[in-house]
């Protein structure tokens, strides 16, 4: 008979459960884009209708390995997320920004 992963999970001690944490949030931290959308049960045809774009058009942004920051951002706002940028330096992370849409318009 299968377990139920609550009942898995309340038997593992502590450090078990902090690794496997620690696991998860790794795993978490380190998606392509096509594998991030994939994670959170989206289909390309489902992004390329909430950016109004065909589902090749989502592919070929998939694929990219650069791309303009609006375009990623609207992305993984039609995945349910915000982007946030951020630079990691050996003393800390910093949120940068100057980002925001309103300054990508030119006068």
């Amino acid at each position: 008979m299968a377990k139920k992963f609550s009942e898995l999970r309340a038997k593992m001690s502590l450090q078990a459960r902090a690794e496997a944490n620690a696991i998860a949030s790794k795993l978490r931290a380190d998606y392509p884009l096509h594998e991030l959308r994939r994670a959170r049960g989206l289909s390309q045809e489902v992004i390329a209708k909430t950016l109004h774009v065909s589902q090749a058009n989502v592919s070929k942004i998939e694929q990219r390995t650069d791309m303009y920051i609006s375009t990623l951002r609207s992305h993984i706002r039609a995945m349910g997320g915000e982007l946030e940028i951020r630079a990691k330096f050996p003393d800390g992370d910093v949120v940068v920004t100057g980002f925001a849409e309103e300054s990508l318009t030119t006068a």
